[in-house]
């Protein structure tokens, strides 16, 4: 019987191929992960090119409360937007000369961010001709450019009726008008959107022509705002028909250098010496008295019973009963009346009145066990000889652990 074994040539790989792994998968070389991948790599660095060129060349939205630019829900582009479809020509200034040099006699000057002006900004600002109108102004813009007007309170936000004879008022009827509230005096003041202590929109004349109107809040003026009851119409009213200046200053950037201390008010330097003359009177008045007692370590150690027989020593050497009577009662009192829930300071009746409570003892005899004769003077029974004050110590001794 012939066996045929198998030819070791047809198992042996063929020349060039790629060795098997012991797993029988095949591994890739750079190349080929390279000739894979590159098509993907080359189209994500396309696109972040093309997001970055985008974005160089992109201009950001104005932003800001009451912007006039902006689009946010806290700007005010909307508003400007209705003025210019009107017919209204709205000029953006970011500072005061720009602002005066676009105001004239038959244009409004729409200010906001008053706290950003400067005091002589607002001098000029105040001989400005044309109307204007002060969006929740600072009390010195008030003074300067609404004479006759001051802040009487604040109310919470929310909608106000008109409630006067203001023709831009009384078409847009109730408004976003809570906030800051005035009062107006003078000839020719008009007051409309009424709360607790004033008003929210007055109007007085100014001093160098024109009128200026108060408003004491930026709702009714906001992109989110615009669309709610009279908001819109209310600001078409008091801004349309003429030219508007919207006045929003910018921040301004700090310029020059300061240290910590010049930036600290003149009040800070007061108070500090203040407290200074103080902290020396007081060590003057304290310095004169002696200090705190200084712990000795001592030699050798003294136990607490040879203190106790020493004290009981002298004690007996001047026959002194009552002061060792004195003592019994006090380390008596002063251990037991915690448990009894009385201070340090109670009463003698108190104490006697809440041991008799306690054991059902009789409070005369507690009485004169635990305080002696009362009234202080007469004689008391455990003093008058060395068999009292022993009577006196096992009496209190049980007593207490009757407390206890």
């Amino acid at each position: 019987m012939s066996v045929t074994t198998p030819s070791t040539d047809a198992a042996s790989p063929a020349p060039g191929a790629a060795p098997a792994a012991a797993s029988g998968v095949l591994t890739a070389s750079p190349g080929d992960l390279w000739r894979r991948t590159r098509g993907p790599l080359a189209f994500l660095a396309l696109l972040i090119v093309v997001a970055v060129v985008l974005s160089l060349g992109s201009r950001p939205l104005p932003a800001g409360d009451l912007d006039p630019e902006a689009p946010s829900p806290d700007g005010s582009r909307a508003l400007v937007q209705l003025l210019g479809e009107r017919g209204a020509d709205v000029t953006v200034a970011r500072d005061t000369d720009a602002a005066l040099a676009a105001a004239g006699p038959d244009s409004v000057l729409v200010l906001v961010q008053s706290h950003r002006l400067l005091p002589e900004e607002v001098d000029r600002l105040a001989a400005a001709p044309g109307d204007r109108l002060l969006v929740q102004p600072t009390s010195e813009v008030l003074a300067a450019l609404a004479p006759g007007v001051s802040v009487s309170g604040r109310v919470d936000a929310g909608t106000l009726r008109p409630e006067c004879r203001l023709p831009a008022a009384v078409a847009a009827g109730g408004a976003d008008t809570g906030g800051e509230v005035y009062t107006a005096a003078g000839p020719g003041a008009a007051a409309c959107y009424p709360a607790d202590s004033g008003h929210a929109l007055v109007r007085v004349p100014g001093e160098s022509g024109g009128t200026v109107t108060v408003l004491g809040t930026g709702e009714p003026l906001r992109n989110s705002r615009i669309g709610r009851l009279g908001n819109a119409a209310l600001g078409l009213n008091l801004l349309a028909g003429r030219d508007v200046v919207w006045f929003d200053p910018d921040v301004r950037e700090p310029s020059g250098e300061a240290s910590l201390w010049e930036l600290l008010p003149r009040a800070v330097y007061l108070g500090a010496g203040q407290l200074g003359v103080a902290v020396l009177l007081l060590a003057l008045w304290r310095g004169r008295r002696l200090g705190p007692l200084v712990a000795e370590r001592i030699p050798s150690v003294v136990r607490a019973a040879e203190t106790t027989e020493g004290r009981a020593g002298l004690y007996a050497e001047r026959r002194a009963r009552d002061r060792a009577a004195a003592a019994l009662r006090d380390g008596f009192l002063g251990r037991n009346r915690p448990l009894l829930g009385l201070g340090p300071d109670a009463a003698p009746e108190a104490v006697v009145e809440a041991v008799a409570a306690r054991t059902g003892a009789d409070p005369r005899r507690l009485g004169a066990l635990l305080y002696g004769p009362l009234p202080p003077g007469g004689a008391d029974p455990y003093d008058s000889d060395d068999a009292g004050l022993v009577r006196l110590a096992d009496e209190l001794d049980r007593l207490e652990g009757e407390l206890r």
